[in-house]
């Protein structure tokens, strides 16, 4: 899937001002990322609210991304939850043909053992007509995929082709690194440790700064899969205090804040969400104007 090498970044939903799903700002949101260099969009994950769209504005956000994009960059959807039934007939209930591959988290909240967390994506593989990502999340599911897990997966189903992996762990992410299948993908979910894990031989990211600044991000993660470590490093340096700005006050929250300070979307969340307060808003306001400088 040299398609989904790089540089991929999950979408905020945009809000208008009455809390509406705001299409403009989503379609801007999806120009500004393929102007800019990113590689691939993935819509209706964690960062895009998902768990507060109706079934009717998940089909519509769907919808806006596929026509905004029109064919430019490859597109993972979200589709996971705690309930295998009911991702199971998601998938099988969504017309996936503009789609290039699903991103499904682990189960949250009722936290699986290891043998439930592999019955499950056993039956997310066999429902879904497209390559799978399983995501890892620990601290959004409440339970750890484990490296053998993972690596089980990886080698028992052929349309399970890659882990985003945001343990924070990053000696399981080696271990998945050294012992994996050929052409099964290890992609970082952090922002923090993409550039490190595609040193080590990742295949990239799935971001959240990335669609603040796809530019300077996605050069960097460039120039580490060309083994360009200097040049990587400079970049993230500078970007370093921004992915610790963003997520701050937690996600997206933070992600549209700087968002509202580009111009691209506002910053409006969906309860239980928050906005960013007054004083994250000064600091990214500062973080934005240094580095136009």
């Amino acid at each position: 899937m040299e398609q989904l090498k790089g540089t991929g970044v999950a979408l905020i939903t945009p809000f208008d001002q009455d809390g509406r799903v705001d299409f403009q700002a989503l379609e801007r949101l999806v120009n500004y990322q393929v102007d800019n260099g990113i590689n691939y969009l993935v819509v209706l994950g964690t960062t895009g609210e998902t768990a507060t769209l109706s079934l009717e504005e998940k089909a519509a956000v769907r919808s806006c991304v596929l026509d905004s994009n029109a064919g430019r960059l490859p597109v993972v959807l979200g589709v996971g939850g705690n309930n295998t039934n009911a991702v199971v007939e998601e998938l099988k209930a969504t017309d996936l043909n503009r789609f290039t591959a699903v991103l499904s988290v682990s189960p949250y909240y009722n936290k699986p053992s290891q043998e439930g967390i592999y019955q499950h994506f056993k039956n997310v593989s066999e429902a879904s007509e497209l390559p799978v990502i399983i995501y890892n999340v620990p601290p959004r599911t409440g339970s750890n995929i484990t490296a053998e897990t993972t690596l089980r997966l990886a080698r028992d189903f052929d349309n399970i082709i890659g882990i985003k992996e945001a343990s924070g762990d990053f000696e399981q992410a080696l271990c998945l690194l050294r012992d994996k299948p050929a052409g099964f993908m290890i992609i970082s979910g952090e922002d923090k440790l993409a550039l490190p894990l595609v040193l080590a031989g990742g295949d990239g990211v799935i971001s959240v700064i990335g669609q603040g600044l796809p530019k300077e991000f996605s050069q960097m993660i460039q120039l580490g899969l060309e083994g360009e470590s200097k040049e990587a490093f400079e970049i993230f340096y500078r970007l370093l205090e921004s992915i610790d700005l963003i997520f701050e006050e937690g996600n997206p929250s933070g992600i549209k804040c700087l968002l509202d300070l580009l111009g691209i979307s506002s910053d409006r969340v969906r309860l239980p969400l928050v906005p960013a307060t007054e004083v994250l808003r000064q600091k990214m306001t500062k973080f934005v104007s240094t580095l136009k400088k």
